[in-house]
C-alpha cells in the first residue's frame, strides 16, 4: 500500500477561510485547472518516517520553503480510488505569504516514446483560495480534507 502525507495550510480572511493549494506541474496538467490542484504532499514509508514528519518534508520539497511553525493537527486519512492513502494535517497559516517558492522537479520521458528525458516542476504555482474554490480545484481524493478542516474550525461541514 502506498502512503502519502501533506500539510493543508489555512488562514482566516475576514469571515472566510482560505487554504493554500498547489497546481500540479508537468505536461499532463498544464492546461487543466479544476481537479488539477493538490495539497502539498508526497509519499513516505511508515516504517521509516511518521506521517507528520513526511508532511513537513514534502511541503519543503515541493514548495522549497519551510512550513509555518504552528502545530499540525491531523485531519484524517483517506483512500484514493487507486488504493493509495493520504494523511492530511491542518496548519494555521496566518501570516504565511504564498511567495518565494522554489518548486521541486521531476524527470520523465517527454514527449511520450520519444526517448528524450525532460525536467518539470512538481507544482507550477501555489495560491491561497477560498474553500468553495478549493472544492472545485483539488483532486477528488483530497476533497474530504476540506470538510474535516471545516469541522475542526467549527464552520461546517459545508463541503462534502
Amino acid at each position: 500500500m502506498v502512503h502519502s502525507a501533506g500539510l493543508l495550510l489555512y488562514r482566516r480572511h475576514g469571515s472566510a477561510v482560505e487554504v493554500l493549494i498547489a497546481h500540479m506541474g508537468g505536461p499532463f496538467w498544464a492546461r487543466k485547472d479544476e481537479g488539477a490542484w493538490s495539497i502539498p504532499k508526497g509519499e513516505f514509508d511508515p516504517d521509516i518516517e511518521t506521517a507528520r514528519d513526511a508532511a513537513a518534508r514534502e511541503f519543503r520539497e515541493e514548495l522549497g520553503i519551510d512550513p509555518p511553525a504552528a502545530e499540525p493537527v491531523e485531519l484524517g486519512t483517506w483512500a484514493y480510488s487507486s488504493g493509495k492513502r493520504v494523511t492530511v494535517f491542518a496548519v494555521d497559516g496566518a501570516g504565511f505569504e504564498a511567495s518565494g517558492f522554489c518548486f521541486g522537479t521531476f524527470e520523465m520521458e517527454w514527449p511520450p516514446r520519444s526517448g528524450r528525458i525532460a525536467t518539470f516542476p512538481e507544482v507550477d504555482r501555489a495560491e491561497w483560495v477560498g474553500l468553495d474554490a478549493a472544492a472545485r480545484l483539488l483532486v477528488k481524493g483530497q476533497r474530504p480534507a476540506l470538510a474535516a478542516l471545516e469541522r475542526l474550525l467549527g464552520i461546517g461541514p459545508r463541503i462534502g
